[in-house]
């Protein structure tokens, strides 16, 4: 072939380039103008297939109550219907009556007046709500069925770290729909559907069971479902677009008067106490001699059972279960929908582990650092997973102590308040405004709450947070946790294992004034007589 047609070979592959770069171009500037923003990681662009299309409104189903404690078998579910709205007048947007996320510990509430516009110009019991997403890829194990996962889980409990390294899992990169982080309107509405996880519910609805048939009926040590069910528990509400292929799961956090930054109910305050304390201190909530424990994992100074704090964690009468449960529950009713997980606080660190166990898509705000628990339960993590298809996203800012894990220490307001919030490490992406250097914000506990977020971080923002994978960190680093093979030694023996008996020592040479110098083996059948 002579040089003059390789040259003009060459010049056609150049120009191809250029043609197929620049209609990549003008098909991101379509996509952009008329479907909205894509997200900003450009791994994320080449994902970028479809956005959702006339299915972007999403409107409150059901709420699902999963009591825990002594009445953890109480599951139930309630269908918030036309006649259920019109029946306790719940399209008035009178707010004062209907939500209760700040109230102070007095249990007064914000005037209605000086709430956000977005809940005093309609009921959150009627609120629409609009989302953008895309078509991306979502890297989580192929076996996804309830009864699967939770058997893992149950064998990683028992057997431990070591013998769970050995299992090998299969993982798909599955297409599905993704909420679009960086478009403003989606954030601040799954926030909006967070705070309204607080909404005070009328208790005689028409809830029904969907737990087994024999926790009806029983005495209440074994799962009454008479006056007060439900006073503790975790409260999932559910929304869903106009044809359910979509489906948002909204997880209620902490109620605490007692806590600035968490709700104002009156209910689900000491159950959720316990379980904040589970699952972000470093051992059971013990700060020190004067703290009541969670659980009786503490063994010394400093040095706590992980086996024990693995067990507390995934016991039936704990948040994580409940959640479990309500997860499973709610793919029984829509076994064909894609599900997202949302919620703020307590509520948003457990939709970030029920993603991790699912391989969902969550958006969370202001969640405890949620690593440690991720690692104590072992949930499933894929190998070498690509920041482009990591799938939980955490909103925060860092005027938040909770957030940004710093509401530690004997002074600060967690403790003083009773609460061990001693970790910082969040498992998968963190999005966060520095609301400190960009507006001059104190670092205050108040800064945690939902109404907080909503009106003062993600209004005065013309874009969302840019997401990025954290640094590496490691939480309770100065803590001993002792497991089943805690005694391995480097070179994989067992410390504890009976050694064979040493042959008997003898001082070899001695100091002037007696101390020995040097031992040796005392061996009579080599001494000379």
């Amino acid at each position: 072939m002579s040089p003059s047609v390789r040259t003009d070979n060459g010049t056609i592959i150049k120009w191809m380039v250029v043609l197929v770069l620049s209609l990549a171009l003008l098909w991101e500037c379509f996509v952009s103008f008329h479907f909205g923003s894509t997200p900003h990681d450009p791994l994320l662009r080449l994902q970028h297939v479809a956005p959702i299309e006339n299915k972007t409104r999403f409107r409150i189903r059901h709420i699902y109550h999963h009591n825990s404690g002594k009445n953890h078998r109480v599951h139930k579910r309630l269908d918030i219907t036309d006649q259920f709205i019109a029946r306790f007048d719940l399209d008035q947007p009178n707010i004062s009556g209907l939500v209760n996320t700040d109230g102070n510990e007095d249990g007064e509430f914000d005037d209605p007046e000086t709430l956000m516009p977005y809940f005093s110009r309609e009921s959150p019991w009627v609120s629409e709500f609009d989302m953008s997403g895309y078509i991306g890829s979502i890297r989580r194990m192929a076996e996804r069925d309830p009864d699967f996962v939770e058997s893992y889980l149950a064998y990683a409990r028992e057997s431990g770290a070591e013998q769970v390294s050995k299992i090998t899992l299969d993982w798909n990169d599955d297409r599905d729909i993704l909420p679009n982080v960086t478009n403003n309107e989606t954030i601040m509405n799954l926030a909006l559907m967070s705070s309204n996880a607080y909404v005070r519910i009328p208790g005689e609805g028409d809830w029904k069971d969907v737990n087994k048939p024999w926790s009806v009926n029983k005495t209440d040590e074994e799962g009454s479902t008479g006056f007060g069910w439900m006073e503790d528990g975790v409260r999932g509400h559910v929304f869903t677009n106009e044809d359910s292929s979509i489906v948002i799961l909204s997880i209620k956090g902490t109620s605490a008067q007692g806590l600035p930054g968490g709700g104002g109910e009156s209910d689900t305050i000491e159950e959720d106490k316990i379980n904040d304390n589970l699952l972000f201190s470093c051992c059971c909530a013990r700060v020190s001699y004067m703290w009541t424990t969670v659980c009786d994992c503490y063994k010394s100074s400093y040095t706590c059972d992980e086996d024990c704090l693995e067990k507390e964690l995934y016991r039936e009468d704990r948040y994580y279960r409940a959640v479990l449960d309500v997860y499973r529950n709610v793919t029984n009713l829509y076994p064909d929908s894609t599900v997202w997980v949302t919620g703020h606080s307590l509520g948003a660190a457990l939709a970030g582990l029920l993603g991790r166990t699912y391989g969902l898509p969550a958006v969370t705000f202001e969640a405890p650092g949620d690593l440690l628990a991720t690692k104590r339960l072992h949930l499933p993590q894929p190998p070498s997973l690509p920041s482009y298809l990591e799938h939980i996203w955490h909103f925060g800012h860092t005027a938040d102590p909770i957030f940004m894990g710093t509401c530690n220490g004997a002074s600060s307001s967690c403790s003083v308040a009773g609460y061990a919030m001693e970790t910082q490490c969040h498992s998968g992406k963190v999005c966060i405004y520095d609301v400190v250097n960009d507006y001059g914000w104190h670092v205050n506990l108040v800064n945690h709450r939902i109404h907080t977020v909503i009106d003062s971080v993600l209004t005065a923002y013309n874009k969302t947070a840019s997401c990025e994978i954290p640094l590496p960190c490691h939480d309770c680093y100065n803590w001993n946790f002792i497991t089943r093979d805690r005694h391995k030694g480097r070179d994989g023996d067992d410390k504890n294992k009976p050694k064979e008996p040493k042959k008997p020592q003898k001082c070899l040479r001695r100091s002037w004034y007696g101390r020995c110098l040097e031992w040796g083996d005392d061996d009579s059948d080599d001494v000379s007589t």
